[in-house]
């Protein structure tokens, strides 16, 4: 039995272009071409889709998705690696969301009582997130990175969870102004820019081109963007035109 490209797109939910698109590059070939040119699958063009979209959905670029396709040999033990990985994922994103929830309590019950945030267990701010992601996230401001490596090597655990905590916070202030629909140049916005910047400062000097460069990296660093993405969808570009329009105004 064999499935038109159009029924494949809908049972699917990729689109006829993509499909196509993925023939084009090589991944999936259907099983024929008819006589008036429609693309033609089978069961197993339908299981090499579903481990395309699997890797796909793990965040794996299509050239990564092809090498691995490339050298598997058998099927189920592929599915069962996509499997490990998919529930290893899922793990990973119920923790980074109970993270965020617990932290989201924490500002509410601060604001209620007119305290400063308290966590009563710091370490959770951050369960979810690998600290090899923020090493790997760094790799692209390479001063950054050593004058925050060393710094870190004489912070106190205290000190650490302090700034973990404070971290934490500004993200999701920044999520509630985004949902408040302020624009990324209105001042309650560029305030909390303006604290984050200044936070950055205290490490080293920051040009208005570097600045900018960290802002759009809240977007193309694959962990930072998930890191904004889990408070809130859109946190991550919200944030990189705040700090375009902060570099703009305030330090070109």
């Amino acid at each position: 039995m064999d499935w038109p490209i159009a029924e494949v797109a809908r049972m699917s939910g990729v689109t006829a272009r993509t499909l196509r698109h993925y023939d084009e590059v090589g991944l999936l070939t259907p099983a024929r071409i008819g006589s008036n040119g429609h693309r033609y699958y089978e069961e197993h063009q339908l299981l090499r889709l579903q481990q395309i979209l699997v890797l796909r959905a793990l965040g794996v670029g299509l050239p990564e998705v092809g090498r691995i396709l490339a050298e598997q040999v058998d099927e189920v033990d592929a599915l069962r690696g996509h499997h490990r990985r998919l529930l290893a994922e899922r793990d990973r994103l119920d923790a980074l969301a109970g993270t965020v929830s617990r932290t989201i309590a924490d500002l509410e019950q601060s604001r209620k009582d007119g305290n400063p945030m308290t966590v009563n267990r710091p370490e959770n701010l951050f369960e979810g997130i690998q600290p090899s992601q923020y090493q790997e996230s760094l790799h692209g401001f390479p001063e950054h990175a050593e004058e925050v490596a060393r710094r870190v090597a004489v912070m106190t655990p205290q000190d650490i969870e302090a700034g973990q905590r404070e971290r934490t916070a500004q993200m999701i202030r920044l999520a509630e102004l985004m949902a408040a629909e302020h624009p990324a140049d209105a001042e309650p916005v560029q305030a909390e820019i303006d604290a984050q910047y200044r936070a950055l400062a205290q490490l080293r000097t920051v040009s208005a081109e570097e600045y900018r460069a960290i802002g759009r990296s809240c977007v193309d660093n694959d962990a930072w963007r998930a890191a904004y993405e889990a408070i809130a969808p859109g946190l991550a570009a919200y944030q990189r035109d705040a700090i375009e329009a902060y570099a703009t105004t305030r330090l070109s």
